[in-house]
């Protein structure tokens, strides 16, 4: 094929999912000149999936991109229509803020700030090979024959990849939600001595909701006040949508064993690994046979359709089959289905192929991110799509790449197992990942990286003053807090009203804020001189108050966790020649080449003998 030569570029992304919108927005914001590719341009953020941003570890990365200068939160602000917080019975390190997304207002709100966004180009077509050189990424090649140079380049391919979709024992290449799939830059890619695997995920149908009896289902009804995402919003408004529950039933769950064969999972065709926290309605009836039913959650999928996600019901069984067990749920006898349910197999690659920073490491400049590295899900997608953006703006500047670590935030869990650990399966991020959960908060993402995205160049002057503001104002209000002194006369009256115990002493506000049946919102009763706040600041300042133990003795344990990655190993540290190392430690640290002795002592197959002699061979390097 002939080819021609288009444009050139500083960065190129491919891919304009939830990590390609976020990578190319974070590259021409950080002034790199940027051209992002999709095949087409309606899949620019398309919720592929179920019509929601955020949820439980899910909302902690949202604000966390937010807090760096992204634009996934700023998005979901504009287009929910239905606002939770999750988890609020139990303590505020897994609060989760979870938003139903009008689905078709948020690919045009992200298309437009792609479109609007100054140093970048958006262009729909299809690339099929990348130009490598000695090494080294140079540009891609599309079906065209047209020709784009650049210094660095981000896949983020997402579920496109030699894509194929399974209904019953049929199956046929093509992408998510009826596009095409990207069948020639899998092989090319291959024959560049990149390694893919094949990955599983799959989706539930989308019914008519005029078809369905609401009656026979549980409201699920948004917060009465509204919590944004971003950072940059105090406050919103939006007339919500209710969601709806309803349960299956051993009707539903004898219609699916009797049609086991004729599920794609089942019956040998798939060859891809499925995600375990997203199973499909056969896997769940196979592996919980003692459970009698499994929740659905029925989600409108945005105010201008009648279509309604069925979330918790993805499968791979043929039409005829999902039309029978669809309609022995309650309130769905007589559901009219729009978009049948189906499995999609996919390539990426092996996510252990990448370093810290997102750089493939076989082929220099080319960065990775996104379900492409072996994830699942938007918001770890986004998230990745954003720190590879940042780290190729960095490697043309020829500076250090940004590395957040496992005690910054969820976005440091997030990419230091994907790379550090791997994953067999479609990784997703969970609370119970990080160590340090209890300061990684979701209401305080900008405390914690607002500062680190300002010094990258991403966070606007106007984001950082705000922050700063902030800032201020929680350690202003613990101040007066701490300094504040009521007397039994004042505080007994209103301790007797809420049950709580009286004093028989003077004592500080934010000594009875300490007490559990106690709010910041309830103290206001015997608290005149206090000035009105944002809720972002109220919720910080009472977490910070209440947990200030628990959130010191993990201040202590990140010292320590610190004092490791702070131990740096060379990058040409030669380790077969370490004198002591096991077969397989050698193999893989050869392999996965780790910054530091931390990263070394979470790597599979590396145990705390092999991480003595790392450190012995470093105090001999320093001794010299």
């Amino acid at each position: 094929m002939s080819s021609y030569l288009m444009g050139t570029y500083e960065v190129i992304v491919v891919g304009a999912g939830h990590a390609g919108c976020e990578a190319a927005l974070a590259t021409a914001r950080m002034g790199k000149k940027t051209l992002i590719l999709s095949m087409n341009l309606e899949a620019v953020a398309m919720l592929a999936c179920n019509p929601s941003i955020g949820g439980t570890g899910k909302g902690h990365l949202v604000r966390e991109i937010d807090a760096l200068g992204g634009q996934m939160g700023l998005t979901i602000d504009k287009a929910f229509i239905q606002s939770r917080m999750l988890n609020t019975s139990k303590g505020p390190a897994v609060h989760s803020l979870r938003a139903q997304a009008d689905k078709m207002l948020y690919h045009q709100e992200m298309k437009k700030t792609l479109e609007k966004q100054e140093m970048l180009d958006l262009k729909q077509g299809e690339v099929i090979d990348l130009l490598v050189e000695d090494g080294v990424v140079k540009g891609v090649i599309m079906n065209t024959g047209a020709k784009y140079l650049a210094q660095v380049v981000i896949l983020a391919t997402g579920t496109f990849l030699g894509s194929k979709i399974f209904i019953g024992d049929n199956n046929f290449l093509s992408g998510p939600n009826g596009m095409a799939p990207s069948i020639s830059l899998a092989e090319s890619l291959k024959g560049h001595g990149i390694e893919l695997r094949r990955f599983k995920t799959g989706t539930p149908a989308r019914v008519l909701g005029s078809t369905l009896d609401y009656d026979k289902m549980i409201e699920q009804p948004g917060d009465d006040e509204i919590t944004p995402f971003s950072f940059m919003n105090d406050d919103l408004e939006c007339e919500q949508v209710p969601c709806w529950l309803t349960y299956t039933n051993e009707k539903t769950h004898q219609i699916v064993r009797d049609n086991f064969h004729r599920s794609a999972l089942f019956g040998g065709d798939i060859e891809g690994v499925g995600a375990r926290y997203c199973p499909s309605i056969e896997d769940k009836v196979n592996r919980f046979a003692d459970k009698e039913r499994h929740q659905l959650f029925i989600e409108p999928e945005g105010l201008y359709t009648d279509e309604v996600y069925i979330q918790g019901m993805s499968t791979s069984l043929p039409e005829d089959v999902q039309d029978q067990f669809y309609r022995t749920i309650p309130g769905l006898e007589n559901l009219k289905i729009v978009r049948p349910a189906y499995a999609i197999e996919y390539d990426c690659i092996d996510p252990l192929d990448l370093k810290l920073s997102l750089e493939h490491r076989k082929i220099a400049n080319l960065f990775c991110a996104g379900q492409f590295n072996g994830s699942s899900g938007y918001e770890e997608a986004a998230a990745q799509g954003l720190i590879a953006g940042i780290n190729a703006s960095l490697k043309i500047d020829n500076k250090e790449p940004f590395i957040i670590d496992r005690s910054e935030a969820y976005i440091g869990v997030l990419i230091d197992d994907l790379v550090t650990k791997g994953t067999n399966e479609p990784y997703r991020i969970m609370t119970s990942r990080a160590e340090y959960r209890l300061l990684l908060r979701q209401d305080n993402a900008d405390q914690r990286l607002t500062e680190k995205g300002y010094r990258v160049g991403l966070v606007s002057e106007e984001r950082y003053q705000r922050y700063k503001e902030r800032k201020q104002a929680i350690e202003d209000e613990i101040s007066r807090l701490e300094k504040t002194i009521v007397t039994p006369s004042i505080a007994n009256p209103f301790l007797n009203e809420i049950g709580s115990s009286e004093i028989n002493r003077g004592v500080s506000l934010a000594q009875l804020l300490r007490r559990s049946e106690i709010t910041y919102d309830l103290l206001e009763a015997i608290d005149p001189e206090r000035i009105p706040l944002s809720r972002h600041v109220k919720t910080t300042v009472q977490v910070n108050i209440k947990y200030e133990g628990y959130i010191s003795k993990q201040l202590t344990q990140i010292e320590r966790f610190k004092k490791l990655e702070d131990m740096k190993l060379p990058e040409d540290l030669d380790y077969n020649n370490l004198h002591g190392l096991r077969i397989e430690a050698r193999q893989k640290l050869s392999n996965i080449r780790p910054r530091s002795i931390g990263q070394a002592s979470r790597i599979s197959g590396v145990s705390p003998a092999d991480i003595n002699v790392l450190l012995i061979h470093l105090e001999r390097m320093n001794r010299k």
